[in-house]
């Protein structure tokens, strides 16, 4: 397997290099769905932590090139090895009504809220500064980024370890919200699909309608 497929710490580094003590990291999930909520991870990497001197769990990887299985069992040494993560949801409704980037900036925001309700947290962040390293081609975070400087990267899920573990914590939360969701929409598969659109989940919607979960 290509060693361009595992993430490294080549840019974080980069970015500390400048000054900050801080790398926040920040991937979405279920952007092309069809049913459900988009997810947005953010994993915090301090510098500074005996836990950043040490590797990060050897398996990981951007969500997408794992399995569901790989990601479970990653979950525990991930969450040891960052100093902090957290995951925003936006809903259905909230995508039909705002379109899917007012979306995505809703759900940073309030993954980035819940991390940093740790006062001590936010005041060390404003002390020794951070960075976000946001995976994508421009910046949909906007004014929900909590006036943190914003760092844009194609591939970063890919090649970036800190949004690497923001992606799988988004897929990891994600995934079993549509489990829950299964079993109160249970026409719908979503425990099997998680809301992408499948032949199986095309056919269900044809036949029982669009329920309230879904985008339309």
């Amino acid at each position: 397997m290509s060693s361009k497929t595992f993430p490294t710490l080549e840019v974080e580094h980069q970015l500390l290099a400048n000054g900050a003590r801080y790398i926040i990291g920040i991937d979405e999930v279920g952007r092309g769905s069809i049913a459900g909520p988009v997810a947005v991870g953010v994993s915090l990497l301090d510098s500074h932590s005996e836990a950043f001197m040490q590797p990060w769990p050897p398996k990981l990887r951007d969500s997408k090139l794992i399995s569901e299985k790989t990601r479970t069992e990653l979950w525990p040494s991930l969450d040891s090895w960052v100093a902090g993560h957290a995951v925003g949801f936006s809903s259905a409704q909230e995508i039909d009504e705002r379109g899917i980037v007012v979306a995505l900036a809703l759900s940073a925001g309030r993954a980035l809220e819940t991390m940093l309700s740790d006062e001590h947290l936010r005041g060390q962040i404003a002390i020794d500064g951070a960075v976000i390293l946001l995976d994508g081609s421009h910046n949909w975070l906007g004014s929900k980024a909590a006036g943190i400087p914003v760092q844009v990267r194609t591939k970063a899920d890919r090649d970036c370890v800190s949004v690497a573990a923001a992606s799988v914590f988004a897929k990891v939360e994600r995934d079993a919200l549509m489990v829950e969701l299964a079993r109160e929409f249970n026409q719908y598969g979503f425990d099997g699909h998680k809301g992408y659109a499948s032949e199986q989940h095309i056919l269900a919607v044809r036949e029982f309608g669009p329920s309230s979960q879904h985008r339309v």
